[in-house]
C-alpha cells in the first residue's frame, strides 16, 4: 500500500466528495515558506550521509519512512527554518532554478559534491524563494516573488469549477479524479449539453457512415492543475464514451504567475461553452480532409509530435493493417493516432505523462495535414 509520503504516491477518486475532501485536508496540512535562497542549504540524505545517521536535525514532523524514501530516491535534504526536511522529486526542477544552474550531469554526481555545488550557487542569490512543504517533504522550491509563482489552493480551484458547471452545465456528471504529488485531474461529463456542443458534428459522423461512434461520442471537460510547476490551472475539452478519453484542445488556462488568484480563474471559466464550440469545430474540419498517403501522413505527424516511437509504430501499424494502401481523412488519421495513449495507458505509463502526450496529440488539429501527406514512405 503507497502512503503519502512516497514520492511514487497517488490516488484516484470516483466521487467528488472524497476529492473534495482531499484537497481540503492537503490545503490545510500543506505549509508554504518563504526563505531567502541564500539561506537555504542542501545535504546529502542518503544511506551514508551524517544525516541519515543522526536525525537530530530533521523536522520533528519528519517519519522515519519519509527519510527511508528518500534515501532510496532523491538521496537530499534541504534546510527550511532552522530544520532539514528530505526534498521529493517534485523539487528537482525548481531547486535548480533558484541555484541558476543545470546539467544533465548533476543528477550522476555522489551526493555530496551534488550538495556542494548547489549550496555554493545558491548562497550567490539574495531573492527569495517559496518551498511547499506536503506530506513530510519539500515538494518545491519556487520563487518567492508571486509575479512569478502565485498559489492557487486547489480545493478553491475545484470548488469553483464545480460552482461553474451547476450553473452553466446542468446535469454534468464526476467522471473521475487523480492526484499525485505532481499534479491533479479531474474529469466530467456533459450529457445533457451533447446535442448543442456535439450536434453537427455528430451529424458529420453520421452521413459518413459512423453512426455507431455519433451514439457514442459525449462531451467532457478535464480540469488539471500543479503545486509544483508542472501545469497551470488549466480546463480542456474531452470527447469520452470510448476506450480512452479524446482531448480535443485547451479551453482556459491560468498561470501560476502574475499574481494570479481564484477570481482570474473562475472569470476565464466564462469562456468554456463559446471555445469548447471552437475545439470541436476543428475536430469537425479534419473530416474534409482527404489524405492519399494517409499511413505516411501519420507516420510524419506522430514524428512531428514527438509521440512514443515504440506507442506510435504500433497504431501506425494497426491503422495500416485496417486502411491498407486507401485513402483516409485526417480525421480517420486523428483518431488511429488515439491509440497511442491507450498503449501507453496498457503498459502502465505514469498519469502525468499520459496527460501531457494527450496535450501533444491534440496539437494535431492545428496541423496543416495536406503537408504531410508524402508519397513517399516516411521512415520513423
Amino acid at each position: 500500500m503507497q502512503m503519502p509520503y512516497q514520492d511514487s504516491y497517488y490516488t484516484q477518486f470516483a466521487a467528488l466528495g472524497p476529492m473534495m475532501d482531499y484537497h481540503q485536508k492537503q490545503t490545510r496540512n500543506s505549509q508554504w515558506k518563504r526563505q531567502p535562497i541564500n539561506e537555504l542549504r542542501v545535504e546529502p540524505l542518503d544511506k551514508e550521509s551524517s544525516l541519515y545517521a543522526n536525525r537530530a536535525k530533521m523536522d520533528p514532523s519528519v517519519s522515519e519512512e519519509a527519510v527511508e524514501d528518500t534515501a532510496q530516491n532523491m538521496k537530499l535534504a534541504i534546510k527550511c527554518g532552522g530544520r532539514y526536511y528530505p526534498l521529493r522529486d517534485t523539487a528537482w526542477k525548481s531547486l535548480l532554478d533558484r541555484a541558476k544552474v543545470n546539467g544533465t550531469a548533476l543528477p550522476k554526481l555522489e551526493k555530496k559534491s551534488l550538495a556542494n555545488i548547489l549550496n555554493t550557487c545558491l548562497s550567490l542569490h539574495s531573492a527569495s524563494a517559496l518551498l511547499l512543504i506536503r506530506d513530510e517533504k519539500v515538494s518545491a522550491t519556487h520563487s518567492g516573488d508571486e509575479k512569478d509563482y502565485s498559489v492557487l489552493a486547489i480545493d478553491q480551484l475545484l470548488a469553483t469549477i464545480v460552482e461553474n458547471l451547476n450553473t452553466r452545465f446542468p446535469g454534468h456528471q464526476f467522471e473521475g479524479g487523480y492526484s499525485d504529488h505532481s499534479l491533479t485531474s479531474a474529469s466530467w461529463t456533459l450529457p445533457n449539453q451533447k446535442g448543442e456542443l456535439l450536434g453537427t458534428y455528430a451529424q458529420t459522423l453520421q452521413a459518413m457512415g459512423k453512426a455507431g461512434l455519433a451514439s457514442r461520442i459525449m462531451p467532457g471537460l478535464r480540469f488539471c492543475t500543479s503545486d509544483t510547476g508542472v501545469a497551470s490551472a488549466k480546463m480542456s475539452a474531452l470527447l469520452l464514451g470510448m476506450q480512452y478519453p479524446i482531448h480535443i484542445g485547451g479551453i482556459v488556462s491560468v498561470d501560476h504567475r502574475f499574481e494570479a488568484n481564484i477570481d482570474r480563474f473562475t472569470k476565464k471559466l466564462d469562456m468554456l461553452f463559446t471555445q469548447y464550440g471552437n475545439s470541436i469545430a476543428k475536430l469537425e474540419a479534419l473530416t474534409k480532409v482527404q489524405l492519399s498517403n494517409p499511413v505516411n501522413a501519420m507516420t510524419a505527424v506522430c514524428k512531428k509530435l514527438a509521440m512514443p516511437k515504440k506507442a506510435a509504430l504500433e497504431a501506425i501499424q494497426m491503422f495500416e493493417g485496417a486502411y491498407g494502401d486507401n485513402a483516409a481523412t485526417a480525421h480517420d488519421v486523428f483518431m488511429a493516432m488515439q491509440e497511442i495513449i491507450f498503449i501507453l495507458k496498457t503498459e502502465h505509463v505514469p498519469e502525468g505523462k499520459l496527460l501531457t502526450m494527450e496535450e501533444n496529440l491534440a496539437r494535431a488539429l492545428t496541423l496543416k495535414w495536406s503537408d504531410y501527406d508524402y508519397a513517399k514512405a516516411v521512415s520513423y
